[in-house]
């Protein structure tokens, strides 16, 4: 008899970190590799990434399930609808200090994707170095 398959820890980990950013009055941003399962602004895609700000204060209606996640924000003053794959998460930390953890993605399947100057979240700040190069950070498989 074959033990049934669980189900992934990538997203208990994500809304644990974000819970824990939220209790320390830190910011939760999560990278993201874009492909065409991706829902964002892709005027703000640089290098098919994207830094989203997913605080409560930036976002409405954010739901983090086992296999999305999805809110509500603007960019560049217009509101939009963001879905993002789970297995498209490439890290969550906290934008003050850069802890977090990264996660493994696959390569991009879409085939052409349009490049843009990335924006993180609704209140147009400078997005902060790539997540997976931040201090803190620790990749698991």
């Amino acid at each position: 008899m074959q033990a049934p398959e669980s189900t992934s820890t990538k997203p208990y980990l994500l809304r644990a970190l974000y819970e824990w950013c939220n209790d320390n009055g830190l910011t939760p941003y999560v990278a993201v590799k874009v492909d065409a399962s991706v829902r964002v602004p892709m005027e703000y895609v640089k290098d098919n990434e994207i830094v989203l700000n997913i605080s409560m204060d930036a976002t409405s209606a954010l739901q983090l399930d086992n296999d999305f996640i999805s809110f509500k924000a603007r960019f560049g003053g217009q509101p939009r609808e963001i879905v993002v794959p789970i297995e498209r998460v490439m890290a969550i930390y906290a934008r003050e200090n850069g802890q977090g953890m990264a996660f493994p993605v696959s390569e991009v399947t879409a085939a052409s994707l349009p490049q843009a100057s990335a924006v993180d979240d609704a209140n147009g700040e400078d997005p902060p170095p790539s997540a997976p190069q931040r201090p803190g950070l620790r990749r698991i498989k």
